[in-house]
């Protein structure tokens, strides 16, 4: 017997915010001498029989420290649509960075899933490489493994169906093990891409980041997500500002800070 497919709904909610040149942008930099800033999301995945919070973001510590603003909470924006933190059963991580990975207090009931490569990643040698480990905070680090000495992490190796509607895939590039996030919407598939690619330009050019563990894994990951999506249109980069043009937003109150991505771009 098949399992029915069930249709998710997906916030993209946006926490936090950076002005940064368009060099900083791109493997090899940019020779276009404009601003282009990263929006900093979190994404909240809703069924009706089972939700997944997407990443957890940083607190306003963490944004002071790394020159971040904050914009709203992560809190804050998962209450705007009805999820309370305190709350959330199931946390995918997609990659141990420290604006995927913190807010360390604010999910103390969730299960965390997360791939075997990324935890051997960033608690193995090439963390002794400032180039490497600068992205991860190690209180984020210290405390997953304190998580799974709780019983609160659940691994995957590479492909995992957690539901008949959302699997996770582990392509690698920004960090040796981050994982893309695949859902079943009314849509169709929608794959958040997360830090597989930053930005629509760096997959859409074939212009790879510059913070990587692999390049060539980051450039195969372009291919890889566009496979698993229903089109183009169905990718959704990680730190893009216009995710949130492109897409409709969740009510009238939070047109620029969250929207919905399981309903077609305008």
């Amino acid at each position: 017997m098949t399992t029915a497919l069930e249709n998710y709904k997906i916030y993209a909610i946006k926490y936090a915010h950076h002005d940064r040149p368009a060099r900083d942008n791109f493997l090899g930099g940019d020779p276009h001498d404009v601003n282009m800033p990263l929006d900093y999301f979190v994404w909240a995945v809703v069924g009706e029989s089972r939700s997944f919070l997407v990443d957890t973001g940083f607190d306003a510590e963490v944004g002071a420290k790394r020159r971040r603003i904050i914009t709203r909470p992560v809190e804050e924006g998962l209450a705007a649509i009805g999820i309370h933190s305190s709350a959330v059963e199931d946390v995918i991580v997609t990659h141990m960075h420290y604006d995927h990975a913190g807010n360390r207090s604010l999910f103390p009931k969730a299960r965390y899933h997360v791939q075997d490569r990324e935890m051997a990643y960033c608690t193995g040698r090439c963390m002794c490489h400032g180039a490497l480990n600068h992205p991860f905070d190690p209180e984020d680090v210290k405390s997953m493994v304190g998580r799974i000495f709780d019983g609160r992490v659940v691994f995957h190796d590479g492909t995992s169906h957690i539901t008949p509607g959302l699997s996770v895939h582990r392509v690698g590039g920004h960090t040796d093990g981050l994982q893309v996030v695949r859902v079943h919407t009314e849509r169709g598939w929608v794959v958040l891409a997360s830090d597989a690619s930053h930005l629509y330009a760096n997959m859409e050019q074939n212009r790879p980041f510059p913070a990587v563990y692999n390049v060539g894994d980051m450039i195969e990951g372009y291919r890889l997500v566009h496979e698993l999506a229903g089109s183009a249109q169905h990718v959704i980069p990680g730190h893009d500002p216009a995710v949130l043009t492109r897409y409709p937003a969740h009510s009238k109150e939070t047109e620029d800070w969250i929207v919905r991505l399981d309903a077609a771009p305008r």
